[in-house]
């Protein structure tokens, strides 16, 4: 039974702490659009995505009008296309043109899934389909992004992880006169979850259902606001209060996901427990560590209260859902985070930090500008340490950077929207070019004698 402030405290969370259901989902299988013809198999996909999420936004907005919470974003994730353009041959821009044909027939923001899963290797279509990710995030608008070059069972591929460096300063290039934008829909993983629900990076694994409703939430400022409230309790009673408010932030995810899974027929994934910042003020996750005690998100003492936040929203929140998955954790995007970008700006945060924060959060190098002149072989070694904390820590690890063409160390991007703003952040400039050059395949590692 909810009593009168259980609803004034939901109320509050909505319009004073943007609560928000960062997006819904919905993922499609394409396996069986594959076909030996790529225009049979284009009209295929087209038709698919319009006769299941012709009614997607419709629906969200539906469901924002009846209970009044906004869902910020309905998006699409489809299969790997590198497994159709297997079967199909030919021009691998063909098919991101064909999504982002569909995408905007249907009135999502985004479609994920111009993706290859190559941590083991290269089969067929995966090399082509990397080679031309710059041109087709060029030429589309609503089209995202991601390979897969490493995991814990299976080790890194170095191979692919120098291609990716090579596209993502290919795809900021090519998108100059856009600030660099197509570098920031492109998502390099380790340990790629099949279900998540956040862009870029999100796709429709091989194992998942052929459609599926998944659900990402996001309460940086509802958090901040507790913790604001609570005064001088010591960590315990910190850790316990980010609990409880995760747990209610997330029974918000939950029904918008049972709602619109009902309404569209098509069955309920996943909640993504993540606290998932907005460049808006007062929604951003390193205010939170700020509230927690430090002076800025950065200063040392920064990982710590990060973990402590990673693992109560994911204490509290699977209380709240009995369908858990995606990434799922406190998400550090830098130009998407009003107190990360503004711990950037005054340099108490550094990629050398971020790096290591990445070690007990979700996700990783989110949404950092880069100098437009960094090489090729830096982009590919940041993505090779990246992908080692996850490959070595059996958690998911991803990159997303954008290099500035044309800017350089304290100039900026603006992207506007959810991509936000940020400053071009120092790299380190000494070369790892012979290690990637190297090629071949880093190991898995050995799980059996920790330390």
């Amino acid at each position: 039974m909810y009593n009168t402030n259980d609803i004034l405290e939901t109320i509050t969370m909505i319009q004073e702490e943007n609560l928000d259901i960062r997006t819904i989902t919905m993922g499609i299988s394409l396996l069986d659009c594959a076909d030996s013809d790529q225009k049979r198999s284009c009209e295929k996909i087209y038709n698919k995505i319009l006769r299941l999420a012709g009614n997607l936004v419709a629906t969200g907005e539906s469901i924002e009008k009846k209970y009044g919470i906004p869902i910020i974003n309905k998006r699409i994730s489809v299969t790997p296309i590198a497994m159709l353009l297997g079967a199909s041959g030919g021009d691998p821009v063909e098919y991101a043109k064909t999504l982002d044909r569909a995408a905007k027939e249907v009135g999502v923001n985004f479609i994920g899934g111009y993706s290859a899963l190559v941590h083991k290797g290269f089969s067929a279509g995966d090399r082509e389909l990397i080679a031309s990710i710059p041109e087709a995030l060029a030429c589309t608008d609503f089209v995202c992004s991601s390979v897969n070059v490493g995991t814990t069972k299976s080790g890194i591929n170095l191979d692919a992880v120098a291609m990716m460096g090579r596209a993502i300063k290919e795809c900021a290039v090519r998108t100059a006169d856009r600030e660099c934008i197509g570098a920031a829909k492109l998502v390099v993983f380790c340990n790629a979850p099949e279900d998540n629900p956040f862009m870029a990076g999100a796709f429709h694994g091989p194992g998942e259902p052929d459609c599926v409703i998944n659900v990402g939430v996001s309460g940086p400022g509802v958090v901040r606001s507790a913790l604001s409230r609570a005064g001088d309790c010591d960590i315990t009673a910190i850790a316990d209060l980010i609990k409880r408010t995760s747990f209610k932030i997330t029974r918000m995810g939950q029904l918008v996901g049972t709602e619109a899974s009902r309404a569209l027929g098509v069955p309920f994934g996943i909640v993504d427990l993540s606290l998932a910042p907005t460049p808006a003020v007062g929604d951003s996750v390193a205010h939170i560590l700020e509230e927690i005690g430090l002076e800025s998100c950065g200063a040392h003492g920064t990982t710590a209260t990060l973990a402590l936040l990673n693992d109560a929203v994911k204490k509290g929140g699977v209380m709240a859902s009995s369908k858990v998955g995606g990434l799922s954790g406190a998400f550090i995007p830098v130009s998407e985070d009003a107190g990360m970008i503004a711990a950037a700006r005054c340099g108490a945060l550094s990629i050398e930090k971020l790096e290591a924060m990445t070690a007990v959060c979700s996700v990783g190098l989110d949404m950092i500008i880069v100098p437009g002149d960094t090489p090729d072989e830096i982009l590919s070694a940041i993505i090779a340490d990246e992908a080692a904390i996850g490959m070595v820590n059996s958690k998911t690890t991803a990159v997303r950077l954008i290099p500035a063409i044309g800017k350089k160390e304290g100039e900026e991007l603006s992207f506007g929207g959810l991509l936000g703003e940020g400053p071009v952040m120092k790299v380190n400039p000494y070369s790892p070019a012979k290690f990637i050059a190297r090629g071949g395949q880093i190991p898995a590692p050995l799980q059996s004698l920790k330390n």
